[in-house]
């Protein structure tokens, strides 16, 4: 059974999730955007809420917007922390380099996502423990599935 929590909220619109099972809910735009090619603006969507100590909102891109408009978050995830009570705004990004998009009042420009979050007590030492992937990072794990037949 998915958890649930409240979230006091004030909107002129809720965030809905469109289907059962959905992680995130669709935050729908409080003002109209032009975005042309390459450009980015922070989109108010008149939300505020009171999230729950131990749990922080995300606000993450649409899939749909980024595969068909190439619409996305520019700073995703992007945090809203327990003690924020400010409008929720989206910094939205296009990255079409030749066609424009325009936002309407009312279009889900993102989704909000609300999660448990441990806090962390970060304890200094001298030295970490070792693992298998060690120091490895950006692309250390290749970008090819290796198995995969190259002919």
């Amino acid at each position: 059974m998915t958890e649930t929590v409240d979230v006091p909220i004030i909107a002129p619109a809720l965030p809905s999730y469109a289907h059962p099972g959905d992680a995130g809910a669709d935050l729908v735009a409080a003002e109209a955007v032009h975005l042309a090619p390459g450009q980015r603006a922070l989109v108010g969507t008149g939300v505020r809420v009171a999230v729950p100590d131990g749990y922080a909102a995300f606000v993450v891109p649409r899939s749909g917007l980024a595969a068909k408009h190439g619409i996305t978050v520019v700073n995703a995830p992007g945090t809203v922390d327990a003690g924020y009570r400010g409008e929720v705004k989206v910094t939205l990004l296009n990255t079409d380099t030749a066609e424009a998009y325009d936002v309407a009042v009312g279009d889900r420009i993102a989704q909000l996502i609300v999660m448990p979050v441990a806090r962390a007590r970060f304890v200094p030492v001298d030295a970490l423990d070792t693992s298998v992937r060690g120091e490895g990072g950006f692309g250390s794990t290749g970008y090819t599935n290796e198995t995969r037949n190259h002919t």
